[in-house]
């Protein structure tokens, strides 16, 4: 007879993500090390239950973690994944109704992403017998649409537990898809308040220690073949190197395959870390944000190389980064859908490792022209000077980006991690963040969600501290992002993890009102101003008394202001260094100019323009559009 175990859905479920496990070759860890959770009626007695009597049964088995916002625990969660290059995650437990609504920002971001999350939001009741519910969306024509329903749409694996006896099948189904590298993102398994607390005889075998291996798939002959010859055949090569390359541990393959034949690098968002700054085969981030050096040669290959990338439209810069009309694209990925994206010539569905390892043994012997290596070297020191004149000391009492991210680098130590997400740094980072680690930049930009950072922030450092790795986690965020979502400060004081967070105060959104600006929309409705009751608009110069430094004070965090005077910069540098030193998180206050920009990069974003106005800024805008958007491709080759 099966041994079994009386238990509630919650206990059970507590108890069965605390015994998954990951396995990527020689490293085993917990693929759900602990739970977020903000509770209400609908889990308090379900989910709250089962963590609060596993906390007085078996203190280490489900770790809970106190937030305050439920859509920044699941950005914790994906923070916390990225450290962990996608074999751990978080649990997020949030309430029925609003609290499990709040998830959703999050759940896309995840997705997007393709980093694991697990979701588990609160439903109403599975009998109806309390219908309808506080807080439950009722709608005419469904009566059994719920809330939740919302995260189809949004999640890599949906499921709702109806019934005690379905748990088996979806927890087991929920944690394939997360540790699968193809499908990751945000899995969600909804649970009614009610099944929650009911009871059911578990198999003990369900509880055990379960392993998750990590499927490395290799390349396949015939396309292997395909992509040896064309690379071959290349004058030209170019290789964008994704997040696929961070998350398959193949830095140390990608340095030498571009060591052994010369091949150039540029990175995504997600890809930086791939090689150091100074690497001599890297010239820095590619596409809408990437670097001088980068896009002149992307737009010149003749094959381009797409490792672990899902060639976004800023990694392509709206289609219009690679301009020869002969370009080829051996496209490396995981998951056919990215493999295959803008019509790749030659996909290549397999592990980036694998597929990097596999490469450099096909193409022994193969080097780059001596002509091309020494073009890659001189774009290379060119766009190095360009960025070390850029952050020469300008002596201005309201320094502009470039000289603060010059700042907070120079003060930092080479494995300290920059998390970001939103507005007009990861442009600038993308440029000028000089990466000197595998994990030292952490730019979420394929939701480029406000209000990610400091949350995001917070996992990365759960992340490092539960690998025993104490680096420091410096988190830089603008005024407009920061107001977007900030109390997960108050969750790093409450337990003590130390982040470094650096505010850059430009009163208003600093990346939209530039945009706004090319687009001929002149920075409306993008600067934080009084009210004008006659222009009836917010564009004066009467700039709002909001003080954030205290804001960020009033929630127990140490905070520095940097004065505005032509010392700013070297304040800036001594308080980071300050904020290192001290075993306490600390919020640092800096003003900028916004209006100061960053070395151009070549690239560019396509943001449609109107096509008839009567205002002469959009007029010249649509004109500028148009000379653009002629180099657009319909495909990428």
């Amino acid at each position: 007879m099966t041994a079994t175990k009386r238990m509630t859905v919650s206990q059970a479920l507590v108890e069965f993500l605390a015994h998954q496990w990951t396995v990527d070759g020689d490293i085993r860890e917990r693929t759900i090390p602990g739970m977020l959770g903000i509770f209400g009626h609908g889990n308090v007695a379900g989910i709250g239950q089962a963590l609060k009597q596993s906390n007085v049964e078996q203190p280490d088995l489900m770790p809970y973690y106190q937030a305050r916002n439920e859509q920044a625990m699941v950005h914790q969660a994906v923070g916390f994944a990225r450290m962990h290059r996608r074999r751990a995650t978080l649990a997020s437990a949030a309430s029925v109704g609003p609290g499990a609504a709040n998830m959703l920002t999050g759940a896309a971001l995840a997705t997007t992403n393709r980093l694991p999350a697990l979701l588990l939001p609160s439903d109403t009741f599975a009998t109806r017998v309390a219908d309808p519910v506080l807080q439950q969306l009722e709608q005419p024509w469904d009566i059994g649409l719920t809330v939740n329903d919302a995260f189809r749409p949004l999640s890599r694996f949906f499921d709702r537990v109806q019934r005690p006896e379905q748990l088996y099948s979806i927890a087991l189904a929920a944690m394939r898809v997360l540790t699968d590298p193809a499908e990751t993102g945000a899995v969600t398994i909804a649970l009614p308040e009610d099944v929650q607390a009911e009871a059911l005889d578990v198999p003990v075998e369900f509880l055990q220690d379960r392993e998750w291996h990590i499927r490395r798939p290799l390349p396949e002959r015939g396309p292997l073949a395909r992509a040896v010859a064309a690379i071959r055949g290349a004058k030209k090569p170019f290789l964008v190197a994704g997040g696929g390359v961070l998350y398959s541990d193949a830095e140390d393959q990608l340095r030498a395959l571009v060591e052994a034949t010369g091949i150039p690098v540029g990175t995504s968002q997600a890809g930086g870390g791939s090689l150091n700054w100074d690497h001599p085969q890297y010239l820095g981030g590619v596409g809408a944000t990437g670097t001088l050096a980068a896009n002149r040669l992307a737009a010149e290959a003749d094959v381009v190389i797409g490792v672990g990338t899902r060639y976004s439209d800023f990694t392509t810069a709206s289609r219009t980064a690679f301009q020869n009309p002969d370009v080829v694209f051996v496209n490396i990925n995981v998951a056919a859908f990215d493999a295959y994206k803008h019509g790749s010539q030659i996909p290549l569905i397999a592990d980036a490792r694998e597929a990097l390892t596999a490469l450099a043994a096909e193409l022994g012997g193969l080097a780059v022209t001596p002509d091309y290596a020494e073009r890659i070297a001189r774009e290379k020191a060119e766009w190095d000077r360009t960025v070390d004149d850029a952050f020469a000391p300008s002596g201005l009492a309201l320094p502009g980006q470039t000289e603060i991210i010059n700042a907070v680098q120079s003060s930092s130590a080479p494995e300290d991690v920059v998390v970001q997400a939103a507005g007009s740094l990861p442009g600038d980072l993308h440029k000028l963040w000089r990466v000197r680690n595998p994990l030292g930049y952490h730019v979420e930009y394929a939701f480029s969600c406000m209000g990610y950072e400091i949350a995001g922030g917070l996992g990365a450092k759960r992340g490092l501290l539960a690998n025993g790795d104490d680096r420091d986690v410096i988190v830089m965020v603008g005024d407009g992002s920061y107001l977007m979502l900030n109390t997960e400060l108050v969750t790093a004081v409450a337990e003590g993890i130390k982040i470094i967070v650096v505010l850059i105060q430009n009163h208003g959104y600093a990346s939209i009102g530039h945009l706004s600006e090319t687009v001929g929309s002149e920075r409306f409705g993008t600067l934080y101003r009084s009210y004008d009751p006659e222009a009836r608009n917010f564009q004066g110069d009467d700039i709002l008394p909001v003080d954030l430094a205290m804001n960020a004070r009033s929630y127990g965090i140490d905070v520095i202001e940097v004065a505005e005077r032509p010392g700013a910069i070297d304040d800036l540098k001594a308080a980071v260094a300050t904020a290192k030193a001290s075993d306490r998180s600390t919020f640092i206050h800096v003003n900028s100019d916004p209006r100061i920009y960053s070395p151009d990069g070549g690239g560019w974003w396509d943001v449609p323009v109107p096509e008839v106005s009567t205002l002469e800024s959009t007029q010249r805008a649509r004109d500028e559009y148009l000379v653009e958007q002629a180099n657009q491709k319909p495909l990428l080759g």
